[in-house]
């Protein structure tokens, strides 16, 4: 195995000019970049080395600073007379523009974790961070307000509203913002075209595929702008080819829209191709 000759200390730009590498139509964002340095790696036969070495890549001054930080998170389900520990003391960090991958078994506590990082439900002890802002103390209105304004979320159920049509429901985040139809429909048509379904706009959910739903819920997760996603298993019910279609799709908009990514996956295929994998195993997160 080739070792990565070093460590890239670069802007956007200066490493696109660097490796005569076209930006053209991409946004020159933290997460875009990686991209670029995984291409480059990938060429030069040290890929194997790039995924070691990923956390510690640093893409100029200032922009590599952790965006979503755990902090000693511990969660603790009654069972009866006695506690079901599911993980303790986790502590880690998503650094801004990343695409990072969780594997592991199931029940080892991965949705757990992503419901935790995205305010849906409170550890027993410790702290979630999105840059300055704890959200683990907010109240529930104030949860909610977050997830709504902050948070893009794709699930390996789909939960679309049956009696709506695909454009409805992904109008369904701005409408709860109190967004004028109108301008929530404009919205909500232009990132079904992002996905490749304005032709389906006026399509209910059970006329579309299973394919098509899980597009309906990536532009239903970005209408409102995120600056996060998270996915859970967003290929789990999917063909493997349809799978690798849709993760094709949410890798490209992870780059395009600047999103710092948290997927929860049990495709080791699909991990590999994100900045990071950590497995959670046992109550602890180790790197893959």
């Amino acid at each position: 195995m080739t070792p990565l000759p070093e460590i890239y200390l670069f802007t956007p730009q200066s490493f696109a000019a660097r490796q005569g590498l076209s930006t053209t139509g991409h946004r020159l964002s933290w997460g875009w970049t990686r991209w670029l340095v995984w291409r480059n790696a990938r060429k030069r036969g040290c890929l194997a080395s790039f995924h070691h070495a990923a956390a510690s890549i640093i893409v100029g001054k200032g922009m590599s600073e952790p965006y979503i930080r755990a902090c000693s998170l511990s969660k603790v389900f009654k069972s009866g007379g006695s506690d079901l520990v599911v993980f303790s003391n986790l502590s880690f960090e998503v650094y801004r523009g990343e695409m990072l991958a969780l594997v592991g078994e199931s029940g080892a506590g991965k949705s757990t974790l992503l419901h935790l990082l995205g305010g849906l439900d409170r550890p027993s002890s410790g702290a979630i961070y999105y840059g300055s802002r704890q959200i683990t103390d907010l109240p529930d209105t104030g949860q909610a307000d977050f997830r709504n304004r902050e948070i893009g979320f794709v699930w390996q159920i789909h939960y679309l509203l049956p009696e709506f049509t695909a454009l409805e429901n992904v109008m369904m985040p701005l409408l709860i913002r109190g967004w004028a139809r109108q301008r929530a429909a404009a919205d909500s048509l232009a990132k079904l075209d992002d996905v490749g379904l304005r032709a389906r706009a006026s399509h209910r959910a059970g006329e579309l595929s299973g394919g098509e739903q899980q597009r309906v819920v990536l532009a239903r997760a970005l209408v409102g702008k995120p600056s996060v996603l998270l996915a859970d298993e967003p290929t789990g019910n999917l063909d493997f080819r349809t799978g690798g279609m849709i993760f094709d799709l949410l890798s490209d908009l992870h780059r395009s829209h600047g999103l710092t990514s948290v997927l929860v996956t049990h495709s080791l295929a699909f991990a590999r191709r994100c900045d990071r994998v950590l497995s959670l195993e046992g109550g602890g997160l180790g790197s893959v």
